[in-house]
């Protein structure tokens, strides 16, 4: 089974929290100083702010899958559809241990295809304090200046 990840940017965490928790009639499932999530399952979404210093926004969006094998699958249909590519591989991101790959579409927009293996601590274990998401600026993996 996979689930839609919608990451926004934005400017007051507390507000938020305060609108997206009556607009999905629940209080997020993770809550840190600088982050939320809901696990939806009506609609089957994993939605995600954060205030880490983005411009307000959609961040990223991505496919989360339940195993490596629906991993596998997602990555092959990037690769045949002739889009670069960045295999991040296993990494801690949004206080998750996950295996990733990203791509941009046509706009530029970031959309991450990945499996959660674990929660985490830390929101990252590549980013700095000053990094504001672990998207890639380019899947490009020589210009890659992020987690």
């Amino acid at each position: 089974m996979k689930r839609f990840h919608i990451h926004v940017s934005i400017d007051d965490l507390n507000k938020s929290i305060g609108f997206y928790s009556k607009l999905f009639g629940c209080e997020p499932t993770k809550r840190k100083e600088d982050y939320a999530k809901w696990m939806l399952d009506d609609p089957k979404v994993n939605f995600a702010i954060s205030s880490r210093g983005a411009q307000p926004g959609i961040d990223h969006l991505g496919i989360q899958v339940e195993n490596a094998d629906e991993l596998e699958v997602l990555r092959e249909r990037l690769k045949s559809a002739d889009m670069q590519t960045l295999d991040e591989g296993e990494t801690t991101c949004c206080y998750a241990k996950s295996d990733k790959t990203w791509v941009e579409d046509l706009s530029g927009i970031a959309w991450e295809t990945y499996r959660t293996m674990e929660d985490a601590d830390i929101f990252s274990d590549t980013a700095s304090e000053e990094t504001v998401c672990c998207a890639p600026e380019s899947t490009n993996p020589e210009q890659v200046g992020c987690c």
